[in-house]
């Protein structure tokens, strides 16, 4: 506006005043800015590896969620392991950030990095609580631009019950306090009607000592050999490995949880032995 009024301005300045002024002679146009298009807004950022939230277990396997990072020193339920970029298009096509195809990517992908994580062998993983769990962007936050993908571990203790962790989860299992605390452990005997899953640090009478990997042994292309054979697989295995560790080599008890139908087609190719825990 201030160019257009100056302009206005000169050209009443000159036909009042110029009486020498050539009758053809024109005014020369004055510059006018042109104006710079707006820079679109950047997306929302991606959630940051290593940050920690105080979530609840609904909140903790909800598709998405918005809340703000806590400090992880002062007590939080889950920690960020791994953040990615969603794949959104393909043969062509826009995917929607909560269409099936898209859960599908992240549900692959946050498992199989658990593991660089938390530290540990394969084995020490399999005989914790430490669990994944995901979350996508919301439809507003794909709509302005974000395409993440956020992978957090969850420590399980009971039924849908998620602990309450202290500190940084990153290489934890490296450290036998680590793989104590947060390891897999039974109010009473496998397979019992009163039978829970709590963290060794809890109250516990029984704790899972070893894993019986079936993939190789039993499985014939992927698909689960059947409860028979998963179950005869363990026997053996899980007696060796209960009476490596009882006082009385004479005097043992052990248990064998195999893995079901549902459980084998999920991923789960293993079974867990477990003895009584004198701690």
């Amino acid at each position: 506006m201030r160019a257009v009024v100056v302009a206005v301005a000169l050209l009443a300045l000159a036909s009042c005043t110029s009486d020498d002024a050539e009758p053809d002679a024109k005014p020369t146009p004055t510059p006018t800015a042109t104006p710079s298009a707006t820079p679109a807004p950047a997306p929302p950022p991606a959630p940051a590896v290593g940050a920690c939230y105080r979530l609840s277990y609904t909140e903790a396997v909800a598709p998405t969620n918005e809340d703000t990072p806590v400090a992880c020193a002062k007590g939080h339920t889950t920690q960020t392991f791994a953040v990615g970029r969603l794949d959104l298009v393909t043969n062509g096509h826009l995917l929607a950030v909560d269409s099936e195809e898209v859960r599908a990517q992240v549900a692959r992908r946050c498992p199989t990095k658990l593991a660089a994580y938390v530290g540990g062998t394969e084995a020490q993983l399999r005989l914790s609580l430490l669990r994944p769990v995901w979350f996508t962007p919301t439809i507003e936050q794909a709509d302005a631009g974000a395409a993440w993908y956020r992978c957090d571990v969850i420590a399980v203790s009971g039924d849908k019950r998620i602990a309450k962790v202290e500190g940084d989860l990153a290489g934890v299992l490296e450290k036998a306090a680590g793989r104590e605390a947060y390891g897999m452990c039974g109010t009473s005997t496998p397979g019992e009607a009163a039978f829970a899953r709590v963290l060794c640090r809890e109250d516990h009478s029984w704790k899972a000592i070893s894993v019986v990997d079936l993939s190789g042994k039993a499985a014939k292309k992927g698909r689960y050999p059947g409860e028979g054979v998963v179950k005869d697989a363990g026997q053996g295995p899980c007696a060796d490995a209960a009476r490596e560790i009882a006082s009385d080599a004479l005097d043992y008890q052990w248990g064998y949880e195999w893995p079901t139908r549902d459980q084998w087609q999920a991923g789960q190719t293993y079974g867990r032995c477990w003895s009584p825990d004198p701690a």
